[in-house]
């Protein structure tokens, strides 16, 4: 199955929480006759009050947002079953992040019908409104926006808890993200470089890169290579000129953006 884009994540976040508002709101009358959330009871003027209503939102969100974590993750790193493809860690990323998300969300909107269509309204334009390469960064938005959406409603103690609580969660979820570096690689090793293609990319193995092929000729074979970040590509130059008994083998190492790769 392909990975949907991220224009095509957000329509289905905002499908998601729409479904959600709808639930929320059968029957309406409910709604009225609920307990408000527990963060809006320092709406009132009483101290006391207002305290106890920061303290019942910290309580919720140090409860719910770590439970979301670990089931978020979980789900993200089940067991890979075998002939399936690896997964991205960007992917994965991603699904733990949502899950967080979706917690400060709900947390947000409590039992009140007005907040989850203002969330689905919200939703949808910043999917119409912003270009977004990477489904993570989609997800930190949505991660801002239920922070902003918790602040501008007067749950104070819940927005503030929530940021720390994602900056914490990205911070340790991309310190295992492997940093890597992005090259156009070009070898030339005579007449014969098309039959030295399988030493050419056991070498690349050989120093843990992966590669795309982007042209094969007698004269030229040229790569996208993805390395790890540490790669020495002196060495790496050296042992794909060494493919060349007549040592008249040329190698040529760009780094390029993720983009330019594409």
């Amino acid at each position: 199955m392909r990975p949907l884009p991220p224009g095509a994540l957000l329509d289905r976040l905002a499908m998601i929480l729409m479904v959600l508002g709808l639930a929320l709101g059968v029957p309406s009358a409910s709604i009225a006759q609920e307990p408000p959330f527990p963060g809006e009871k320092h709406a009132t003027h009483d101290g006391e009050s207002g305290t106890q209503g920061y303290m019942d939102e910290l309580r919720a969100a140090a409860v719910r947002l770590p439970l979301a974590t670990l089931l978020g993750a979980m789900l993200a790193l089940r067991p890979r079953r075998r002939g399936t493809p690896p997964r991205r860690s960007a992917v994965v990323e991603t699904q733990i992040v949502l899950a967080i998300v979706g917690a400060v969300v709900m947390l947000v909107i409590g039992a009140s019908l007005a907040r989850a269509f203002g969330i689905v309204g919200v939703a949808g334009l910043i999917r119409y409104r912003s270009k977004i390469d990477d489904p993570k960064d989609a997800v930190v938005m949505l991660s801002a926006l239920s922070v902003g959406l918790a602040s501008g409603v007067g749950l104070y103690a819940l927005s503030t808890f929530s940021t720390v609580f994602l900056v914490a969660a990205l911070w340790v979820i991309e310190s295992f993200e492997p940093r890597t570096r992005i090259f156009e690689l070009t070898v030339k090793l005579g007449d014969k470089t098309a039959e030295a293609r399988p030493r050419i990319e056991a070498v690349l193995r050989r120093f843990k890169a992966e590669f795309e092929v982007r042209t094969i000729s007698e004269v030229e074979a040229a790569y996208v290579v993805t390395a790890p970040f540490a790669i020495r590509t002196d060495d790496a130059s050296k042992a794909l000129v060494a493919l060349d008994p007549d040592g008249k083998g040329a190698v040529d190492w760009k780094e390029i953006t993720k983009k330019e790769a594409k």
